[in-house]
């Protein structure tokens, strides 16, 4: 079934985990991935209609410009290190869409935001290592877009903004990162931290399109905020995610302890 205007599809902000931890046997704990896995499995039966695309927004990819990868077949970036040979042997040959690549450039000119295209890029493991479980065909396109340079939260919410037409268009707009991403941090001792951040993330979402926005704009004022994210590389898709919602409401829908450390999934629309 496809997604049409009758059927605006929601947003989301997922955590990917760590590296391509959802298909190796984890060092001291072999089942720490497992509830992260199958909420994974579980979210395109709770997505609505079947996507005819997927533009996903990764916190492992920055340009100066947005910038969209408009490959027909995109490969894929093994850009992590010192993991079981195995995991550089994952395939995920999703094609791509250069004509929704298309699309996003477009509609980010509309609103005034420069971006660029890429053809040589693979999709990086935010992409392929959660979209092997939501996914697992690989028979939906699926199209990767970038942050932009010096991470600022109002021009990811702008970007965002500008792309909401795409959820009337049978779009699933994906932001991939995590809600804690210290590696310095994924202790006990930062368990608490994590939680009031978290607390603070699953009020902000649910607030009123206007307020949540400044408050997401102003992310480093909440709790423990820097303790989170010491660089907000793998919160910015969140931004997108929440500025494409327009005045839908967001929640969250998936909460679990992994590393130490409290990590969460946000849902809108």
């Amino acid at each position: 079934m496809s997604a049409s205007s009758a059927h605006r599809l929601p947003t989301y902000f997922i955590p990917h985990g760590g590296g391509p931890c959802f298909f190796m046997e984890w060092p001291g704990n072999p089942r720490m991935w497992d509830r992260m896995a199958a909420f994974l499995k579980g979210l395109a039966a709770s997505a609505g209609p079947r996507p005819r695309a997927v533009l996903v927004i990764s916190g492992h990819w920055e340009e100066d410009d947005f910038t969209v990868n408009a490959s027909p077949n995109p490969p894929l970036l093994f850009d992590y290190y010192g993991f079981p040979e195995h995991t550089y042997q994952l395939q995920y040959p999703a094609p791509g869409s250069p004509a929704l690549a298309g699309r996003v450039r477009e509609l980010l000119g509309q609103a005034g935001i420069a971006s660029g295209s890429n053809t040589e890029r693979g999709l990086d493991h935010g992409v392929f290592v959660p979209f092997k479980l939501i996914f697992p065909e690989a028979d939906i396109p699926v199209v990767q877009l970038s942050m932009k340079t010096g991470l600022d939260p109002e021009a990811h919410l702008a970007a965002g903004r500008a792309l909401a037409p795409l959820r009337d268009e049978g779009v699933l707009i994906v932001g991939s990162g995590m809600s804690f991403h210290n590696m310095r941090g994924f202790a006990p001792a930062f368990k608490p931290a994590s939680q009031r951040f978290d607390d603070w993330l699953a009020e902000t979402v649910a607030l009123p399109r206007q307020a949540r926005e400044q408050a997401l704009a102003s992310w480093t004022s909440a709790p423990d905020a820097r303790v989170s994210q010491p660089r907000p590389d793998h919160l910015l898709p969140l931004m997108v995610a929440a500025g494409a919602a327009g005045d839908d409401p967001g929640s969250r829908i998936f909460q679990d302890e992994v590393m130490n450390v409290v990590v969460s999934a946000t849902r809108f629309g």
